[in-house]
């Protein structure tokens, strides 16, 4: 069986995404899509998504880690599937989704060329930060432990997220870690070591979004915007905070389309 798939990447982060709206798929085994993700014996991805008819929304996102296990939300991969379905429905521009948490809404900001859009994806909200020790622990739709670092361009990421995500108060359900440098008022440096990946990824929308709000906690109540550093690129993330609670999130950055190909099942 052929199937086409589109890669797409955002901030660095890669994923395989497969038009499913006929429903034409079998069910794909955990083996193949890890082997599919797999970055020398497959096309090589973070995780690979299906965009999905659905009856009542635009699409319905299924999100598989690269281990082949369907996870939690990804927020690049929203970002890429939401500018993939502007590239099959002729640039339209709004759309609402549902994905494993829930509803959500993205926009298309920019579309400059056939292959690259800026892409806005509104995030649930959050309110509650858990204090862990001296670092903190929130879910902004996958959870995540955000430790504040200096020098994060030098830090041994892999080695000391490895330690975080399978000590005994996470190694069960796994968690996504985080290490954040402030860089000035606004703007942050963060590096990411995610589950189901079990090594850094270049970028991780929910980890940038999860360490832009942890930046937050001591800014006045009001609306702010977070520059956020990755090692695959530049991020945005907007929000209202109110206390301890933020509202109207919005994750902002790039996707682009890097190449369209078949598959063999």
């Amino acid at each position: 069986m052929r199937i086409p798939f589109f890669k797409f990447q955002g901030a660095g982060n890669d994923f395989i995404i497969i038009d499913n709206r006929l429903d034409f798929l079998p069910l794909l085994s955990q083996e193949t899509i890890e082997k599919w993700c797999n970055r020398r014996f497959g096309v090589g991805a973070d995780g690979l998504m299906l965009l999905n008819k659905h009856e009542v929304v635009d699409f319905k996102m299924v999100y598989y880690n690269s281990d082949g296990a369907e996870s939690t939300l990804c927020g690049n991969g929203a970002r890429c599937i939401a500018a993939l379905a502007s590239l099959l429905n002729n640039h339209k521009n709004k759309f609402r989704f549902e994905a494993i948490d829930g509803m959500h809404d993205a926009q298309i900001l920019d579309f400059n060329q056939i292959d690259a859009w800026q892409v806005s994806v509104a995030m649930h909200d959050v309110n509650f930060i858990a204090l862990h020790r001296n670092d903190w622990v929130l879910n902004t739709g996958s959870p995540h432990y955000v430790r504040l670092v200096n020098q994060v361009e030098t830090f041994d990421v892999k080695s000391e997220g490895e330690k975080v995500r399978n000590s005994e108060a996470f190694k069960q359900q796994g968690i996504n870690v985080n290490f954040l440098e402030k860089l000035d008022v606004n703007s942050i440096f963060i590096r990411t070591y995610e589950r189901g990946v079990e090594d850094e990824t270049l970028s991780c929308g929910t980890g940038v979004t999860a360490a832009a709000l942890v930046f937050a906690q001591d800014k006045t109540d009001g609306n702010h915007k977070i520059q956020v550093k990755t090692q695959g690129g530049l991020l945005q993330v907007n929000m209202l905070k109110q206390g301890d609670i933020f509202t109207e999130i919005q994750l902002i950055g790039p996707a682009t389309l890097v190449f369209i190909g078949v598959l063999e099942l």
